[in-house]
């Protein structure tokens, strides 16, 4: 079951690559249009040859800041289901998703189907849209997303339900994994520091601290004041981590200023947190993103 889905996994990546640069396949098949690519990966996964589907957000992009053309908004209303993260992560697309719905198009919010954690910084509050550092929170979403996929016109339902279920499992050995790879990490090293808030629900579900990020949002599209930096290095000097980490979406710019600021031998490790990578890259997949962090994480907070 694992080499089965191991493959799936591969001809989504390759999916994802070919539609993001607009070469979507022609066919008669059920049209799917997925916001961000981790999303399209899950999506490709579940879907398999039932649809052709075609994710808006390109590799190694930021969910924050992307934006689609105005021929791919158009083309957003003839799909047969729009799937996106929600909790107000798409800023730049939810416009283009609200009137694709308007004019008839289905809707699948993942967001609306985990349960989300709150979040406040900065004067911003809200639910943390970052739920799928949580793989047992992606299982949700999963579950959900099959429910719709099966009720599409045009998909064999047994054909999305088994994969479904194959998924699941892959998502619980995922979280076994964490698991265990994270109890090797001391309590008193069991601590984040990230360019802004993005692993909360990672943190939440592993037992981990996080002191603090860079951007002090839940959105990239923040800005950092020269007191916010200095406040993070006080953090950084006091609790002794050592390491903090940076998204591959995102310029390490800031975290290396900050690793200055604060004056220690702290390593800066790069993530894959908000985006996959091209399939030729460390993280073509969401289980392959995940494992990819853990491993840099553990190895980070123990060198």
């Amino acid at each position: 079951m694992i080499r089965a889905v191991r493959a799936l996994a591969i001809a989504g990546a390759a999916a994802i690559a070919a539609t993001a640069a607009g070469c979507a396949p022609a066919g008669d098949e059920p049209r799917i249009a997925v916001t961000t690519n981790i999303l399209g990966d899950v999506v490709s996964q579940l879907a398999g040859d039932e649809a052709t589907v075609t994710v808006l957000m390109k590799p190694n992009a930021d969910p924050h800041s992307f934006e689609i053309s105005a021929r791919e908004a158009a083309a957003l209303a003839d799909a047969d289901l729009l799937v996106s993260n929600g909790l107000e992560l798409e800023e730049n697309v939810e416009q283009h998703l609200v009137a694709a719905a308007e004019q008839g198009a289905s809707r699948f919010v993942a967001g609306d189907h985990v349960d989300a954690l709150p979040f406040a910084a900065d004067g911003v509050s809200g639910d943390d849209p970052h739920f799928w550092t949580d793989p047992a929170r992606m299982a949700e979403a999963v579950s959900a997303l099959g429910d719709e996929l099966a009720a599409v016109p045009g998909i064999d339902r047994p054909s999305v339900e088994g994969a479904v279920d194959d998924y699941l499992d892959e998502l619980a050995a995922l979280d076994d994994e964490m698991s265990a790879a994270f109890a090797s990490i001391p309590e008193s090293r069991r601590a984040l520091v990230t360019n802004h808030h993005v692993f909360g629900y990672l943190a939440d579900r592993y037992g981990f601290e996080t002191i603090g990020a860079v951007i002090p949002s839940g959105t990239t599209l923040a800005s950092p004041s020269a007191a916010d930096l200095e406040s993070l290095a006080s953090a950084i000097r006091s609790t002794g981590v050592p390491a903090i980490f940076a998204e591959s979406s995102q310029p390490d710019r800031l975290v290396q200023v900050l690793a200055d600021e604060a004056g220690i031998d702290v390593a800066v490790v790069e993530l894959f947190s908000e985006s996959l990578t091209a399939p030729d890259g460390a993280a073509p997949t969401y289980l392959d993103m995940m494992r990819v962090n853990t491993d840099r994480i553990a190895d980070g907070l123990t060198r």
